[in-house]
């Protein structure tokens, strides 16, 4: 919540029974605890060829090599990954699966007012192909395509929701959302925080992510990609007329390479400057009793975020717990990406409190697991794309934590940029243009200490930017958590 509703009936023996429902949290993803993890696919030992090589096992290259086989049968196609299929941010994130591809249309609209038509055609149309390849590919991810309502926690946020709705019907752009008053909100979810709520009927669905990254993996073999886990990618150089990368115990050799590494260290290292890693944490709580859930409402189960700088998501899954995450972006200094960043009491605490004054008539649940993990952010926030190597490599990163649809989009790009094909994704001022690389450190650290400091204030202070958030929006660098 905003602090102005996180400060509503805060106590000290509340804050007591917050801490005491943390006692039994795992600081494990609770999606990566499902029985049906797949065992890994052997290493690669020796050399292997093929057509394409893929590297990184996350969404983006789990799309990249089914994509390609689809479109191409005969295509020989390899897939690498350093670790387990899902692991990292694809097995971690909330399971908001968005049509946007721009990480929201406030963003989209600021950076390409004049193709914002067209992305949000390709955006829609990007989710509804999700949902036909995981009927194709017979893959259950509990895929619920419920929309999302975008709340406001205070009165100046329902007044700049209303006003953000009407611009959107003079665009043109409100197609399938509503506008809902703080009694219309409160029949969907009921929260005493709550003040009014935008609902995106069709352009978001939840989905369990370490679900679609396995059956996704499942697909990849049954059209005949071969899958090598626990098989990190070392170096990237070219070989002949096409490309070899280096791994532990042994090479792959490929005509074309994609790379969907997003957070992990580029292959590339011109690339490593415009992403930097930034780590989100959730919870989530027991599965919640009848009467738990019917205090709540919630009977369509939209996914949910508020409209705060610092702004949480939240959900139900499948079992009906609520998972709670987001407020917290913690940039690391240096930029490092480590298994220890992944735990943070001190954030999961913070978020606790913040759930129990959202619900408070779920007092006495209790926290049954507690993560973290890293996202790749950009200057732009959304993501951006790239050849190398005379067009026998292409990139895409930066999603910025909304690529649970759009990486099957940015898939679709590497593919057009590798095959040299002029289409309409390859056209778009989105795919052609890069955002603005990060400065070095100190000055990346420095930065983004500045900017969550002023997002803080600027929500404490009725949604006033001070002069430091008025440059960066000027800068085309506005940012939230």
């Amino acid at each position: 919540m905003a602090p102005g509703a996180m400060s509503r009936g805060k106590d000290s023996r509340g804050k007591d029974n917050w801490i005491a429902s943390l006692s039994e949290a795992q600081p494990v993803p609770y999606w990566l605890e499902d029985p049906g993890r797949p065992h890994p696919e052997p290493a690669l030992t020796g050399t292997d060829t093929c057509d394409l090589l893929v590297v990184g096992g996350g969404y983006s290259g789990l799309w990249s090599a089914l994509n390609a086989k689809e479109r191409d049968p005969g295509r020989d196609v390899v897939l690498l990954e350093g670790r387990e299929v899902g692991w990292a941010a694809s097995g971690r994130n909330g399971g908001f699966c968005a049509a946007s591809l721009t990480h929201g249309l406030a963003n989209g609209l600021a950076r390409w007012p004049g193709e914002i038509g067209r992305l949000q055609e390709l955006g829609t149309r990007n989710l509804d192909e999700i949902e036909a390849a995981l009927a194709r590919h017979g893959i259950d991810c509990d895929f619920e395509r419920t929309g999302e309502i975008d709340l406001a926690t205070e009165t100046y946020q329902a007044w700049e929701l209303r006003d953000w709705h009407r611009e959107l019907e003079d665009r043109g752009l409100a197609e399938g959302m509503e506008f809902l008053g703080r009694d219309a909100l409160r029949a969907q979810v009921d929260s005493p925080t709550f003040e009014a709520g935008l609902w995106d009927r069709r352009g978001v669905a939840l989905l369990h992510p370490a679900k679609l990254a396995w059956g996704l993996k499942r697909a990849c073999l049954a059209v005949g990609v071969r899958v090598y886990e626990r098989t990190p990618a070392l170096t990237l150089k070219q070989y002949g007329a096409g490309m070899e990368v280096g791994t532990p115990y042994g090479t792959v050799r490929a005509r074309k390479v994609a790379l969907g590494t997003n957070i992990f260290p580029s292959l590339l290292r011109r690339v490593r400057s415009y992403t930097v890693p930034v780590y989100d944490y959730a919870l989530t709580s027991e599965p919640l009793s009848a009467e738990q859930l019917s205090s709540l409402g919630w009977k369509n189960r939209q996914g949910l975020g508020d409209a705060a700088n610092q702004f949480h998501y939240f959900r139900l899954t499948p079992d009906n717990r609520v998972l709670w995450g987001g407020y917290d972006a913690i940039y690391p200094y240096g930029g490092r990406v480590r298994a220890e960043y992944d735990d943070r009491p001190e954030t999961y605490a913070k978020l606790a409190g913040h759930f129990f004054t959202c619900f408070p008539q779920l007092e006495g649940v209790r926290f049954t697991h507690a993560w973290g993990g890293a996202i790749d952010t950009c200057s732009r926030f959304s993501a951006f794309f790239g050849t190398a190597h005379q067009g026998r490599v292409a990139y895409a990163a930066g999603y910025t934590g909304l690529g649970v649809g759009a990486t099957r989009f940015g898939a679709d790009v590497m593919l057009d940029l590798l095959d040299g094909a002029d289409t309409e994704r390859t056209r778009l001022e989105m795919v052609r243009k890069k955002p603005l690389p990060f400065p070095p450190e100190p000055f990346a650290w420095t930065g983004i200490a500045l900017t969550r400091w002023s997002l803080a204030r600027a929500d404490a202070q009725g949604g006033r930017r001070n002069l430091w958030l008025r440059t960066m929006d000027r800068l085309g660098l506005g940012f939230d958590s």
